[in-house]
């Protein structure tokens, strides 16, 4: 009887923790699965919270939108570094096209921090973060300067706007 009950209580806690220890997978894998240009591991979670809106640009070396946008994100970074907000970079070039990265940074001047990771790993943390279905790059997400994910956006969207929703937010 009392080996039943056990038997019982192991299998509820099985249930209510296996969740929880799969999130915590979950959030490993996202983790592990970036890293900066020189190879670093890094993470969205490692510049996000820091008191500050994030701006995430998702990017391709070869999108042609990209190339065209990013250099106004340069100037929101610079004009908002020190006070309200930065911008982090995530190339889906991943490894086999780290160079082609490399070389749209250098291009286009691109001075904030910068991610790499493989294109359906980008994808697939870019969907399990925002419920949304990936379309393509440009993506950008906004957390707030506590860390949370306010906003996620398909395509370049005018620094204008950016500034005018956490000016709104904040």
């Amino acid at each position: 009887m009392v080996a039943m009950e056990l038997h019982g209580t192991m299998k509820r806690l099985i249930r209510i923790l296996l969740p929880a220890f799969v999130l915590l997978l979950a959030g490993t894998a996202h983790a592990s699965m970036l890293s900066k240009l020189d190879g670093t591991p890094a993470s969205i979670s490692g510049y996000a919270g820091k008191g500050q809106w994030l701006v995430v640009m998702i990017w391709g070396a070869h999108c042609t939108v990209c190339n065209a946008e990013v250099e106004k994100y340069v100037d929101f970074y610079h004009a908002h570094k020190d006070k309200d907000a930065t911008v982090l970079g995530i190339s889906m070039d991943g490894k086999q096209r780290l160079g082609e990265a490399k070389k749209f940074v250098s291009r286009h001047h691109v001075d904030f921090p910068n991610l790499i990771g493989e294109p359906e790993a980008v994808t697939q943390m870019f969907t399990n973060l925002t419920g949304a279905t990936w379309v393509g790059t440009p993506s950008f997400m906004i957390y707030d300067p506590k860390g949370k994910l306010v906003v996620q956006q398909v395509g370049a969207p005018p620094v204008e706007l950016i500034e005018s929703f956490i000016k709104r937010n904040s």
